[in-house]
């Protein structure tokens, strides 16, 4: 197997709820607005509904959105991992991401298992929160020698 790079996620969550359930565990919910570039580049949006374990215990995204690409593709993503609460101001992403279109153009997505990285980097601004950046790449299958 190996990686084959298709593209970078930037997105911010505009708004944001979370509730404390039991065993102190909490649920999270998230809207995203952001862009993507790269194999695929245009307009994201996304809902993610995260549950955490305990406070000081890793996310676990349950994120479905949609990617509107600049040639006029609808891309749907699907996203699923661990959202790790270190380090400090640049927290760790890993996961999986699966997508869906009828774009002829991206069609070939539609049976591909990808993988990501990211981070959650702190904002500069005084009023944004902070700002996910993903990187997605493609899955390959190659034979397994003996």
């Amino acid at each position: 197997m190996r990686l084959e790079y298709l593209y970078r996620i930037r997105f911010v969550y505009p708004q944001g709820w979370a509730v404390d359930v039991e065993g102190g565990w909490q649920q999270h919910f998230y809207l995203a607005e952001g862009s993507c570039e790269g194999a695929l580049t245009g307009r994201f949006r996304a809902a993610n509904a995260p549950l955490r374990r305990t406070d000081e215990g890793p996310f676990l995204p349950d994120m479905r959105g949609v990617i509107e690409t600049d040639d006029a593709a609808t891309i749907m993503f699907e996203c699923h991992g661990y959202g790790r609460t270190h380090p400090v101001g640049s927290r760790q992403i890993v996961g999986t991401v699966l997508h869906l279109s009828d774009h002829p153009d991206y069609r070939r997505l539609n049976d591909v298992v990808c993988v990501c990285v990211g981070e959650v980097r702190s904002s500069s601004g005084s009023d944004a929160g902070p700002q996910l950046v993903l990187d997605v790449a493609q899955l390959l299958w190659e034979p397994i020698e003996d």
